[in-house]
């Protein structure tokens, strides 16, 4: 479901330096229709690109502007069990839109690190908290690197949905054992998960938003904890 409001300036010039006639839509999520999100408006992907828009795309592409099937799926699971994240401190790695942040503030943490090195997803965790009525909550933080807070004592649990897409990005699973407490993955692209310190805890189905028709197997997101 979509929302006729319009999208935030900022967050739009952004986005159309990618995609110039992009639009971005208020969407309520089919898994958490709690939460809505700035997100593309899916006629663009039926819509006849340039090859330098196609390049741009590749380029810098605007992640952030879908909801991804493993940060969904991890939204609902922290919403069903709020006991996950109530009254913790909570780093969102790789936020992306935002999604895993907003459902941990909405079930009550302490504060959340909603952190990510795209400036675009930066735009739009600001932008979505505030569709979610958090706009001024002083329990949000949104930074860059989330790896100052090594070894902190008040961090309580990292989560990383949908950071294994490039395996090139598995050091970040021992990284995250060494600088945090507690780590909980979501993936759905990773088969024969099997890493040190490491168990898998529940599979969830979700589908990436707006759905891009991806392969069934992509469909299916793992949930794994640290030790």
């Amino acid at each position: 479901m979509h929302s006729a409001i319009s999208a935030p300036k900022d967050l739009l010039q952004h986005f159309r330096q990618t995609l110039p006639h992009a639009e971005l839509l208020a969407t309520q999520l089919p898994d958490v229709p709690t939460v809505s999100l700035w997100l593309v408006n899916p006629a663009i992907m039926d819509a006849r690109l340039s090859e330098e828009t196609i390049a741009a795309v590749f380029e810098e592409p605007a992640y952030w502007s879908f909801c991804w099937a493993s940060g969904q799926a991890m939204a609902a699971m922290i919403l069903e069990q709020t006991d996950l994240v109530r009254d913790k401190v909570i780093v969102d790695f790789g936020t992306g839109s935002g999604i895993v942040a907003i459902a941990a503030l909405m079930a009550g943490a302490k504060t959340v690190y909603a952190s990510d090195l795209d400036e675009g997803a930066l735009l739009s965790v600001q932008a979505n908290a505030a569709l979610n009525g958090f706009a001024d909550d002083d329990r949000l933080v949104i930074c860059r690197d989330c790896f100052s807070l090594a070894n902190s004592e008040s961090v309580d649990m990292v989560m990383a949905a949908d950071v294994l897409y490039d395996w090139e990005n598995k050091p970040l699973l021992e990284k995250f054992r060494q600088c945090f407490k507690k780590t909980l993955i979501a993936d759905s692209r990773v088969r024969n998960f099997n890493e040190p310190g490491y168990e898998a805890i529940a599979v969830r189905r979700s589908v990436t938003f707006p759905d891009l028709g991806e392969f069934e197997e992509f469909k299916t997101v793992n949930f794994y904890q640290s030790l």
